[in-house]
């Protein structure tokens, strides 16, 4: 292989030694827990394509299922009393992106926000201080034109950023599912892999920098901020769970 393909994974490797890692502090079984999950003070939100089951947070019990249409929903972020889940009709094409918002009074899903046509499938949303960011992804051959974009509070677009070659070299042909700002740098997660990608913008540039990466207890998808913890939720896909981490410098 010439040096120069070796290069991306060399970057990656560099990371090997972690200074950090996220430790399991407790799951919450729920069938589900297939794309993403979200937590309040009183409830757990188990996240799937085409519904999201709401759970006591003190008995573990399912209190109420979603209604409404969805496709493809997938990481979900709790803001102003709604729970805002990023949405696309993948695998269609042309992508279609959307954000969907579950009220989690009613348990009824409506459109918060369409993109229409967005150039890639929205995969997570988040709020960070006065600006939205949005990852629209982009798979395969296709994966490296996965972007994170900066909106305004009125959906005006700010800026774009592609992610590192190491981080896309490391994600095979699957992309970004979930990220979250934590302590001021953007913690990412792919598809499959129990690995956080810790990242910050640049100075300069239109490609985000990888700080390092993080071993953690989520296999892939969706990534959240616990509401009441601070800390980091996720799920076990092949398990069915919604899974509590914490974040160990």
């Amino acid at each position: 292989m010439p040096p120069i393909l070796l290069l991306p994974v060399l970057l990656l490797l560099s990371f090997a030694a972690h200074a950090a890692e996220v430790k399991q502090v407790s799951s919450l079984p729920a069938p589900e827990a297939n794309q993403a999950a979200a937590a309040d003070e009183h409830f757990v939100y188990a996240i799937d394509s085409a519904k999201v089951g709401k759970y006591d947070r003190a008995t573990g019990g399912r209190v109420a299922v979603s209604t409404g249409p969805a496709h493809h929903m997938n990481s979900g972020f709790l803001w102003e009393g709604k729970l805002l889940c990023a949405h696309s009709n993948f695998p269609q094409k042309p992508e279609q992106s959307q954000i969907m918002a579950l009220d989690p009074a009613t348990m009824v899903l409506g459109v918060f926000k369409d993109f229409g046509a967005s150039g890639g499938s929205l995969t997570w949303v988040v709020r960070e201080g006065d600006a939205w960011w949005c990852t629209f992804a982009f798979y395969g051959a296709a994966n490296a034109r996965t972007r994170l974009v900066k909106f305004d509070a009125d959906w005006k677009q700010l800026a774009e950023w592609t992610y590192p070659p190491a981080v896309i070299s490391d994600l095979g042909r699957m992309s970004i599912s979930g990220g979250v700002w934590h302590g001021g740098q953007l913690l990412t997660i792919g598809h499959d892999k129990r690995t956080i990608y810790r990242l910050r913008l640049p100075a300069q540039g239109s490609v985000l920098e990888l700080i390092d990466t993080i071993p953690c207890p989520f296999p892939g998808q969706g990534l959240a901020i616990d509401a009441k913890t601070g800390e980091l939720v996720g799920i076990d896909r092949d398990k069915r769970q919604v899974v509590f981490g914490e974040l160990k410098e």
